[in-house]
């Protein structure tokens, strides 16, 4: 159980950790502090929602379709294994630094359907949360609950930290050396919980 709460965890914050417009904002209203509460809560709930259907959705659909698993096991090792070597090469070249503070104050009603836009309009988060994340689940068929709260709790721990702790993060997450260092180690867990995907027992 302890296993399946860990990778769930590790899995759910190394995809959230991407750079990404998302986290731009998240960390624009941060350090604006602006409409923080409902921002990070929009985040988090919405992953919850997208976790829940890839973690559930996906054992019930396996359930119907039992060669399902086996099949999403293979693709979901190949996509981390692609997705972290994408990862460590952003982390070779490099690029310029982030920076969420650009742009005009915006109001709660406008930050929240904007947040709401980037999360469920991107199509990246469904093959995240729902596939990868439910082809990884079916490893932990025994502990999907603990799996499913790992993830779950990877969501609210980074959005929050983000958001509350955007000012005192924000002098490091604006160079570009420490976005590199940070996408090597994206890199790093995601072709672990690949190895894990294909040797694992």
């Amino acid at each position: 159980m302890i296993a399946a709460f860990t990778t769930g965890f590790g899995l759910g914050l190394s995809l959230i950790l991407a750079i990404g417009a998302q986290n731009a904002f998240v960390l624009r209203q941060g350090l604006r502090r602006e409409h923080v509460l409902p921002i990070v809560l929009t985040c988090a709930v919405s992953d919850a929602i997208l976790i829940s259907l890839g973690v559930f959705g996906f054992a019930a659909l396996a359930a119907w379709l039992p060669g399902l698993a086996p099949l999403m096991r293979w693709l979901g090792a190949a996509f981390l294994l692609v997705y972290g070597a994408l990862s460590f090469r952003r982390a070779w070249i490099g690029g310029a630094a982030l920076d969420p503070a650009r742009g005009a104050a915006t109001s709660r009603r406008a930050a929240v359907l904007f947040c709401l836009a980037i999360t469920w309009g991107n199509p990246h988060v469904y093959l995240d949360t729902v596939v990868l994340i439910g082809a990884v689940a079916a490893r932990h068929t025994d502990h999907a609950p603990a799996f499913w709260a790992g993830a779950v709790a990877a969501s609210f721990v980074f959005f929050f930290a983000l958001g509350y702790g955007a000012r005192l993060l924000a002098p490091l997450m604006t160079r570009p050396r420490a976005w590199q260092w940070l996408e090597a180690l994206i890199g790093g867990v995601m072709w672990a919980i690949a190895a894990g995907l294909l040797f694992g027992h």
